[in-house]
């Protein structure tokens, strides 16, 4: 299975890894980029693909079972829970990236960037992922 595509971790960020992994979970099960049923790495997959500690792995597989995003299958993968069928809707998506946008506000207040260039960075951020629809 490709790990590749489920996960990244930014090893210098102040956030925890087993968050990271269930953030970046929650968005793409909210996006519909995963879907139920959907396979997830094992384990053992990720943690060797991402070089973490299986530990900080399972736990944010702990989470995101505990949160209803997946479900635990004896013995085969995980899998994306049933009830998320769909994308969410776009004001349940905006909310999940609420959070993220109010501590970039907070930065650039601090660093008292005017705003039009921290939108134009955003924006230069955005095409540059590749993510933009």
């Amino acid at each position: 299975m490709d790990t590749d595509l489920f996960f990244t971790i930014t090893p210098g960020s102040t956030e925890p890894i087993y968050r990271q992994l269930v953030d970046q979970l929650r968005r793409r099960v909210a996006s519909g980029q995963l879907v139920a049923g959907q396979e997830i790495p094992s384990v053992r997959e990720l943690a060797q693909a991402l070089a973490v500690n299986p530990m900080t792995v399972s736990k944010a597989f702990g989470q995101m079972e505990a949160e209803g995003l997946v479900e635990r299958r004896r013995g085969l993968p995980m899998v994306v829970a049933a009830r998320h069928q769909k994308a969410m809707g776009t004001r349940t998506r905006v909310e999940l990236l609420r959070p993220t946008l109010e501590k970039a506000a907070a930065e650039a207040h601090q660093l008292e960037l005017p705003p039009d260039q921290v939108l134009a960075l955003f924006k230069t951020l955005l095409q540059d992922t590749g993510d933009t629809p």
